[in-house]
């Protein structure tokens, strides 16, 4: 049987997993099914495409969405003509994303600048072809490419809060991707704290957790330490006892504290942020700094 029309059938059974790429007629499109990256630092999701030997077009567009369905998020756009060199974005691109590839040698693949964690998701890379031999043909990957940005942990915030009468506890506000596990140290030990989710609205839960210590005592040391896979930091607050003054009715003296960061060590993982390093076969080394 004709190795295309094997393909195709399989196409056909195995759409979801873009086995044989998006088209039944020469065409397909190649992607990663997950990329690794690091906050801070970029991301280059491949994407690569096939056409018949003979095929000749006009023009490519290319086209990368974050999401799949009316949800989805054009992020970037650009058009490779058969004169020019390279594949020319709108005016109002975002500077952020930019082609890493060239159509012209059959690449597709998105760099996208200084990854943040909100970045992670999933992205669809489609083209668009114009020539002799199509009119108007499009072919875009089904499953797409899962970006996980990862970071290590920072601590947010610090505060305390209650009364004298119900008690005081500590809050620790801490960001991260793995989240992280948060302890806290008292004077001479380790002492049980509690994680109570995220209590700012409107921030993702899968990467800022609080933890909450109870029954803190004026006058004592507490440090809050955060660490994940990728490193570690830790934070310290000295509470100070409230001040002596009038008493005033239905409120309690407020409670002062003295908050100091520590040298937080992170280390970076062993992980794969781009296409140019997978196909090149060079892992990124391990490396660390301190703040």
């Amino acid at each position: 049987m004709d190795a295309q029309l094997v393909c195709s059938f399989l196409s056909l059974l195995l759409s979801a997993t873009g086995a044989c790429g998006s088209g039944d007629d020469g065409w397909s499109l190649k992607v990663q099914p997950e990329v690794r990256a690091i906050e801070g630092y970029p991301a280059v999701l491949p994407c690569t495409f096939s056409h018949p030997q003979h095929s000749q077009h006009a023009s490519l567009q290319v086209v990368w969405r974050l999401g799949h369905g009316r949800s989805a998020a054009v992020l970037f756009r650009c058009t490779s003509r058969a004169a020019a060199a390279s594949c020319e974005p709108g005016p109002q691109q975002d500077q952020r994303y930019r082609l890493e590839g060239n159509p012209r040698e059959h690449d597709l693949s998105l760099r996208i600048n200084s990854a943040a964690l909100q970045d992670s998701g999933r992205y669809y890379c489609r083209m668009e072809v114009q020539g002799h031999e199509h009119e108007h043909a499009s072919y875009e990957d089904k499953m797409g490419t899962r970006l996980r940005v990862e970071a290590a942990p920072r601590i947010l915030g610090l505060s305390v809060e209650g009364s004298e009468e119900s008690g005081y506890r500590a809050l620790c506000r801490v960001q991260g991707s793995p989240l992280p596990d948060v302890q806290w140290l008292g004077p001479d030990e380790l002492l049980e704290g509690a994680a109570v989710g995220p209590l700012a609205q409107g921030v993702p839960g899968r990467y800022h957790t609080v933890s909450q210590l109870q029954d803190v005592a004026p006058g004592q040391q507490y440090t809050c330490s955060a660490s994940n896979p990728l490193g570690k930091e830790q934070a310290a607050l000295y509470v100070l006892p409230p001040r002596p003054g009038p008493p005033s009715v239905g409120a309690s003296p407020p409670l002062m504290l003295l908050l100091s960061v520590s040298l937080g060590a992170k280390v970076l993982l062993l992980l794969g942020v781009g296409a140019w390093l997978v196909q090149g076969g060079v892992l990124p080394g391990l490396g660390c700094w301190a703040r």
